[in-house]
C-alpha cells in the first residue's frame, strides 16, 4: 500500500469521527465573537466604559446650580432662661424661688429703707414699709412677666433649609476636570478598544495552536500507522527467514515511541482546547472541530510598512496622549488654586423656636429668606505654588514618555513585518522540504517492498518525514500568528 493511500484512509477515519455524536464545528470567526461576547475581559471593559462616561457627565453636571435640603431635630429636658432667676440691682434684688413665685428685697441703703430706720417705733414707719412692700411686690411682678417672656421653649427643637449654590468662578478648576473626565472617558474607550483587540489576538493564538497541535496529531497518527504496517511486513519477513529479530525489535520499539507521541499529542491537543474554549467563554469540556482551510491562506508581507504612521495610529500611542492632556489639565488644576473664587448662593431656612422677633416658640410659619457671595482671594499659598510646578514638570514627564512610547510602537511594527516576512520565507523551505521527504518516503517504500532497502532505512525515511510534516505545520502556525500581529498593529484587525 502506498504512502498517499494510507494517509487517506486514516484522515477519513478522523473526519467520520471528528464530526460524529455531539460534536461541535467552530471557524475563527465564529471563536472570535464567542469571545467577545461571551469572555470576562470583554464585559469587565465596557462597565468601564460605563463609569467613565458617567464620570464625565457628572463632571460637567457640577458647572450647574445645586439644589439641597437639610433638616435637624433635638429634644431638651430644660427650657432656655434668657434672664437670670435672680438679679441684683442697686435698689434691691430681685428673683424667682424654686416655686416659681417671685420676689423683691429691697437694699438697705434705698432712701426709704434709711428713712424707715430713722422713723422707727413711729407711726410713719408702718406707712413707709407698706408703700415699700406694694412698690416691691409691682417690681416683683414686673420681673416675673420679663423672666417668662425671656423664657423660651427648648424642648423641641427644628431647624430646616433648602438652599442653591451656583459657583460663579473657580479659577477653571471646574473646566479643568471635565476635560480630565473626557480624557479618562477616552481611555477607557480605547482601553475597551484595546482590549478588543488584544482577545482577537488571544483567540488567533489560542485557535492555531489547536489547529497546529491537531495536525500534528494526524501526523502522529499516520506515523503510527506506518510502524504498525511495517512491524507487520517485518514480521512476515521473520517468518520467511529474510529479516532478522533485532530488525522486529527496532520497528517495535519505534512503533512504542510512536505511540508516546501520539499519546502527548492526544492531550495536548485536549489542553489547548481547554485553553480556546476559557477564552471563549465555553465550558472546558466542550470538544469541537476547527476550521483549518485557512491556515495555508498567509497574506503576503509588504516589503515597506510606514511603522510611524500605523504607530499613530495605535490605541496605546492615543491613551499615552490622553494621559499627557490629564498631566497637562492636572498642571492648570493646580494653578486654578491661586486664583480667586466666587460662589453665589440663596436658601430658605426655617426654625423652630426663632427670633425674628424676639425669641419665640409657637411652630408657626417664620422661615426666611437669603442669599449671598463668597468671595475667596489666595494672598500667600506657597504649597500650592509648589504642588503646581511639580505638575507641570509631571506633564512634560508624560510627554516624554509618549515620545517614548510613540518611538517603540514604530519598531514594534517593523518587527511584527519582518518577522512574517521571515515567517513566509519558512514556509516555502518547509514545504520544499516537506514534498521532498514525502517523495524520499514513497521510494523508500517500494523499494522496501522490493527488498532493495532494510527495514532501518525505511524508518528513517518516515522519521523525515514526520519532521519535514510538523516543521511545515510550525511555520504554517507561526505566520498564522505573526500575520495576526501585524494585522493588530496595523489597525486592521
Amino acid at each position: 500500500m502506498r504512502t498517499k493511500q494510507i494517509l487517506v484512509v486514516i484522515l477519513s477515519a478522523l473526519c467520520l469521527s471528528a464530526h460524529a455524536g455531539d460534536t461541535i464545528y467552530y471557524t475563527l470567526a465564529a471563536c472570535r465573537d464567542l469571545a467577545l461576547t461571551k469572555g470576562a475581559s470583554s464585559r469587565s471593559s465596557q462597565e468601564a466604559l460605563k463609569a467613565a462616561e458617567l464620570n464625565r457627565k457628572a463632571a460637567f453636571a457640577a458647572m450647574f446650580p445645586k439644589l439641597t435640603a437639610n433638616g435637624a431635630y433635638m429634644w431638651n429636658s430644660e427650657k432656655m432662661h434668657l434672664l437670670a432667676n435672680q438679679t441684683a440691682f442697686s435698689f434691691g434684688t430681685a428673683g424667682i424661688d424654686p416655686n416659681g413665685a417671685a420676689y423683691f428685697n429691697w437694699s438697705s441703703e434705698t432712701p426709704l429703707s434709711r428713712l424707715a430706720a430713722d422713723l422707727e417705733g413711729t407711726q410713719f414707719q408702718g406707712h413707709i414699709l407698706d408703700i415699700q412692700n406694694d412698690a416691691g411686690q409691682k417690681i416683683a411682678d414686673a420681673y416675673q412677666q420679663v423672666y417668662n417672656t425671656m423664657t423660651v421653649d427648648m424642648t423641641h427643637v427644628v431647624v430646616a433649609q433648602v438652599g442653591i449654590t451656583q459657583p460663579i468662578w473657580t479659577g477653571g478648576r471646574l473646566l479643568q476636570l471635565y476635560h480630565m473626565a473626557q480624557s479618562a472617558e477616552r481611555i477607557a474607550e480605547l482601553e475597551a478598544g484595546n482590549k478588543h483587540d488584544d482577545v482577537i489576538a488571544q483567540v488567533d493564538e489560542a485557535y492555531w495552536r489547536v489547529v497546529s497541535v491537531s495536525q500534528k496529531k494526524n501526523l502522529a497518527d499516520n506515523y503510527f500507522h506506518l510502524l504498525c504496517k511495517l512491524e507487520g511486513d517485518v514480521n512476515e519477513l521473520v517468518n520467511e527467514g529474510i529479516a532478522t529479530q533485532a530488525d522486529l525489535l527496532k520497528v517495535r520499539t519505534k512503533r512504542g515511541e510512536a505511540e508516546v507521541k501520539k499519546l502527548q499529542a492526544e492531550n495536548g491537543l485536549t489542553l489547548s482546547r481547554m485553553a480556546l474554549a476559557q477564552i471563549c467563554g465555553l465550558p472546558l469540556s466542550d470538544v469541537f472541530v476547527l476550521d483549518d482551510s485557512e491556515l495555508k491562506e498567509t497574506i503576503l508581507a509588504p516589503d515597506s510598512v510606514d511603522a510611524a504612521a500605523a504607530a499613530a495610529n495605535r490605541k496605546e500611542l492615543q491613551m499615552a496622549e490622553e494621559a499627557e492632556r490629564v498631566a497637562r489639565s492636572t498642571a492648570k488644576l493646580a494653578a486654578a488654586g491661586l486664583q480667586p473664587s466666587v460662589v453665589a448662593s440663596a436658601g430658605y431656612i426655617y426654625t423652630n423656636p426663632y427670633a425674628t422677633n424676639g425669641i419665640r416658640s409657637d411652630w408657626q410659619n417664620h422661615g426666611f429668606f437669603s442669599a449671598g457671595v463668597v468671595v475667596n482671594v489666595p494672598i500667600a499659598h506657597a504649597d500650592e505654588i509648589l504642588r503646581y510646578k511639580a505638575a507641570k514638570h509631571a506633564a512634560n514627564a508624560v510627554a516624554l514618555k509618549t515620545e517614548e512610547t510613540r518611538e517603540l510602537l514604530t519598531l514594534q511594527t517593523t518587527q511584527a513585518n519582518q518577522k512574517l516576512m521571515e515567517s513566509q520565507q519558512k514556509i516555502a523551505v518547509a514545504r520544499l522540504t516537506c514534498n521532498n521527504a514525502s517523495e524520499v518516503l514513497r521510494m523508500a517504500e517500494e523499494s522496501f517492498e522490493s527488498g532493495m532497502i532494510s527495514s532501518g532505512e525505511l524508518m528513517q525515511a518516515q522519521t523525515a518525514w514526520l519532521a519535514a510534516a510538523t516543521d511545515l505545520v510550525d511555520a504554517e502556525t507561526e505566520a498564522k500568528v505573526n500575520e495576526t500581529k501585524l494585522r493588530r498593529y496595523l489597525g486592521d484587525l
